[in-house]
C-alpha cells in the first residue's frame, strides 16, 4: 500500500532516532494513512487517505 495521501499529497520523511547518549540512526516517519472509500463525484472509490484529512473533513466517507 502506498504511503501517500491522495488529497494533501502527506509522505514518509527522513529522520533521526537519537539515544539518551546521542547516537543517531537513520528512521523514517511515516504518516497515519488509511484505505477508505469515499464519495467522489458521486461515486464510491477506495482511496489512500490520512487521517489528517478523515478528521478535518476534506473527505466525505461512504
Amino acid at each position: 500500500m502506498s504511503k501517500v495521501c491522495e488529497i494533501c499529497g502527506k509522505h514518509a520523511v527522513a529522520g533521526r532516532s537519537i539515544s539518551h547518549s546521542h547516537r543517531t540512526v537513520g528512521r523514517k516517519f511515516l504518516p497515519n494513512i488509511q484505505r477508505v472509500s469515499v464519495v467522489k463525484n458521486g461515486h464510491k472509490q477506495k482511496m489512500n487517505v490520512c487521517t489528517t484529512c478523515l478528521k478535518s473533513g476534506k473527505v466525505a466517507r461512504s
